[in-house]
């Protein structure tokens, strides 16, 4: 592979502002992503009809407590397999480097992995819950 080649895809890349591009010809195949570091921006619903607003006091309390954030956007998953028990449960103590679980995200699966050593508290997405780049997964014990 021709690394100058590459170093012009990635520039192509950059001015283009894509976030992937594949290229394949019969003896290589190069498929590059590009990820970005500030979060991605989602649409969000407007309220149907004849529904009021929530009412600022009911917000939840902000418990105390460090947090696992998602390093991406994709389908998280609590277990290897539907068949298998999750990963992690509330209450188990893990150490930096544990998998917390899966995040599915262009059909590879990127475990997420706990940057921290702790006792988990609560977790705070489903498992097949579809999450996004910064969004707190789970929480650990202050």
């Amino acid at each position: 592979m021709d690394i100058e080649k590459i170093r012009t895809l990635i520039a192509l890349m950059e001015e283009s502002e894509l976030v992937n591009l594949e290229i394949s010809s019969d003896d290589e195949h190069i498929s590059l992503t590009r990820h970005y570091d500030t979060p991605v921006p989602t649409m969000m619903a407007a309220p149907a009809a004849g529904v009021a607003p929530a009412a600022a006091d009911t917000k939840p309390a902000i418990k105390a407590g460090s947090v696992e954030t998602s390093p991406m956007v994709g389908v998280y998953y609590s277990a290897p397999s539907p068949n298998d028990p999750p990963f992690v449960t509330v209450g188990q103590k893990v150490q930096a480097g544990d998998t917390l679980g899966i995040i599915e995200a262009m059909k590879i699966m990127n475990p997420l992995e706990a940057t921290q050593s702790g006792v988990v508290d609560e977790i705070l997405v489903d498992n097949s819950e579809v999450v996004q780049f910064g969004q707190p997964m789970i929480r650990y014990k202050a």
